[in-house]
């Protein structure tokens, strides 16, 4: 059975490395919070233009395919084998969640989607977008971070 599209890069990756994501992720997050309203506003701005893991596969491949294809028209026709080689790659992290260049993205720290989504919920969270009813007490509260982060995590 195939992984869901939520999990399968996730379930593809050491678990050392998605500690390590998800603490950074609790650092961004408490130290962009400290630092006030402004400071949360331009961490969502960043994070709007962070590159996510499919992205940067995506970018990779094509990359790669495209040198194929140029040293196979004017070098060696065996380089033809190269983007055919990536495609394959490609087809197979789509169904399962890995190819070979994925162990390396994520120990730079690339996140999936749902790991930068999860600071983004959090930092919002910590500046008031969400709030939490406690039906018990009657009151509002706000999230903490390890909890906004956990409620959003695979």
């Amino acid at each position: 059975m195939l992984p869901s599209t939520m999990s399968r890069v996730p379930s593809q990756t050491a678990d050392e490395i998605n500690q390590q994501i998800y603490l950074k992720t609790i650092q961004n997050v408490a130290q962009h919070s400290q630092s006030g309203a402004a400071a949360i506003e331009r961490r969502l701005q960043e994070l709007d233009q962070e590159w996510d893991i499919e992205r940067v596969l995506e970018t990779n491949a094509a990359s790669v395919s495209l040198v194929g294809l140029a040293l196979g028209a004017t070098v060696d026709r065996r380089w033809f084998l190269l983007p055919v080689a990536v495609a394959a790659f490609l087809l197979q992290h789509a169904l399962q969640g890995w190819c070979p260049p994925l162990p390396f993205f994520r120990r730079m720290g690339i996140r999936t989607a749902s790991e930068i989504y999860a600071e983004r919920y959090a930092l919002k969270a910590l500046r008031g977008d969400f709030q939490i009813f406690d039906p018990e007490s009657g009151d509002h509260r706000t999230k903490v971070i390890q909890r906004a982060v956990d409620a959003t995590r695979v």
